[in-house]
């Protein structure tokens, strides 16, 4: 019977996904990720090399799930953050992802780095076409805007009503959503022009 090394590598990643969500890059131990993807430990370093490299893979797989998952629209940024707020809601294991990157390996990659040069320039061309406010800044406005989508995600003290662990409200959760819609339609609104 032939080796399915596409569904081991994909198994790979999800437990390593799991595994670096949980205890960051130092935490994580690959023995653990070997068992949970049911793989040979060996074959964690044939495909993905040392455990940092393990780590950009399942980065990378996650910025582009992102990106897939939640299309960014500059003529759209109140619909792109609420779909962003959702999906991360979806997924508290990806904000910890991200929580324990910025800790272990502050900076951003190359592929996040193009991945926002992109999204700076459709801000442009939305502000030269007059819907988003030519005055801000497009970093600082993109900054902002993915800065609201998170902020209820890592909010210190336990936002969940219902002590550690508890979910979110449904009703409040929808309320948050709505005040991140609301606050990135305020920001980006073009001044009124002068009759």
């Amino acid at each position: 019977m032939a080796r399915d090394s596409s569904a081991t590598k994909a198994r790979l990643l999800d437990a390593a996904f799991s595994e670096f969500a949980a205890y960051g890059i130092a935490g994580a131990r690959v023995d653990r990720i070997a068992e949970a993807a049911q793989a040979n430990k060996r074959l964690i370093y044939v495909y993905y090399g040392n455990k940092e490299q393990l780590f950009d893979a399942v980065l990378q797989r996650a910025l582009e799930t992102g990106s897939e998952s939640v299309p960014f629209d500059a003529e759209d940024l109140p619909g792109y953050v609420g779909a962003v707020f959702d999906h991360l809601v979806a997924r508290p294991d990806l904000m910890r992802l991200v929580q324990w990157k910025q800790l272990e390996r502050p900076g951003t990659t190359d592929a996040e780095a193009e991945s926002y040069r992109g999204k700076i320039a459709a801000v442009e061309r939305a502000q030269r076409a007059g819907l988003i406010d030519p005055g801000l800044d497009p970093a600082d406005l993109l900054a902002l805007v993915m800065g609201l989508a998170q902020a209820w995600t890592g909010t210190a003290g336990g936002a969940a009503e219902g002590g550690p662990g508890a979910a979110w409200p449904p009703a409040r959760l929808a309320r948050h959503r709505e005040t991140v819609v609301e606050s990135v339609r305020r920001l980006i609104r073009p001044p009124l022009q002068a009759d």
